[in-house]
């Protein structure tokens, strides 16, 4: 599957601010099964696979915890290769008594859990594409139980032993104050399609025909307010885009419909309209 990497734009980086950097790396590593592949006093990138950073942890200066009713993130999700990855983690969190949620949403099978500031997490393997179902170019999801029996009947598994390399950011879904200026700004600035409308309350859009690079919604309230600077959650996420052309094609999109444009050093950050910070690369 093809859904994460050129020609299509794919988030590739999720950037989370904490409240106690020493025990997010501790959870992230023992956990949720990442490595560390670069560390600061202040700040920690993750990678599963040794070469890529796929998250990046900071403790801010004054930190203040997660702030309820806010914009920001829902969830940033993992993407892992096989079915059997995912059978394996699930075996890995009943060893260790941790308790998550879980769905089978037609196009995906998820697991649900938060770290220990509160940031959402997805961990979830795809079905394949020819088992999706597509109508007016909207894909069909739905949050019905998991079949945990079926999922851990696959062969005889294999001891845990961290991400597996082959793990990428899947899709990051993200609390917005409203959904209008919120599609246009992912639509018609960024180059995204809707996919999917959850009644007025949420939009799922991707590049390539996915069912979801990104999620946005309305569930902490419509008109919710920007959490605060130093305030736990998310810091930024990057947008990896297929090449110069289009990274500049999105830039002069971004400015025609009035959004904020950043460049410093040859780098491009965007807001949008809820103050999410999200980083253009090539």
């Amino acid at each position: 599957m093809n859904f994460h990497q050129e020609p299509n734009t794919f988030v590739g980086q999720v950037n989370l601010k904490v409240q106690n950097l020493d025990r997010a790396v501790s959870f992230y590593r023992e956990v949720i099964g990442f490595k560390v592949l670069e560390q600061t006093n202040n700040k920690v990138d993750l990678t599963a696979d040794g070469k890529t950073a796929l998250l990046s942890i900071e403790q801010p200066d004054s930190v203040v915890p997660k702030q309820p009713q806010t914009t920001g993130l829902y969830h940033f999700a993992l993407l892992l290769p096989k079915r059997s990855d995912l059978a394996k983690i699930v075996q890995h969190f009943t060893e260790i008594g941790l308790r998550v949620g879980s769905s089978d949403h037609l196009v995906s099978e998820a697991l649900y859990l938060s770290d220990p500031d509160g940031n959402g997490i997805e961990i979830y393997v795809d079905r394949d594409p020819s088992q999706w179902s597509w109508q007016n170019n909207e894909v069909a999801m739905a949050v019905d139980p998991l079949d945990f029996v079926d999922l851990l009947s696959i062969g005889k598994q294999q001891s845990w032993k961290g991400l597996p390399a082959g793990t990428v950011m899947g899709h990051i879904h993200l609390h917005v104050s409203e959904l209008r200026k919120t599609e246009e700004f992912y639509t018609k600035g960024l180059g995204f399609e809707v996919v999917n409308r959850y009644g007025n309350q949420a939009l799922f859009i991707s590049t390539g025909k996915y069912h979801h690079h990104i999620g946005l919604n309305t569930w902490n309230g419509v008109g919710a307010p920007t959490p605060p600077v130093n305030g736990v959650g998310l810091e930024s996420f990057t947008l990896i885009l297929p090449n110069e052309a289009s990274r500049s094609a999105i830039v002069a999109n971004l400015k025609s419909i009035g959004a904020d444009i950043i460049e410093e050093n040859g780098s491009f950050v965007t807001v949008d309209p809820s103050g999410n910070h999200i980083q253009l690369l090539v």
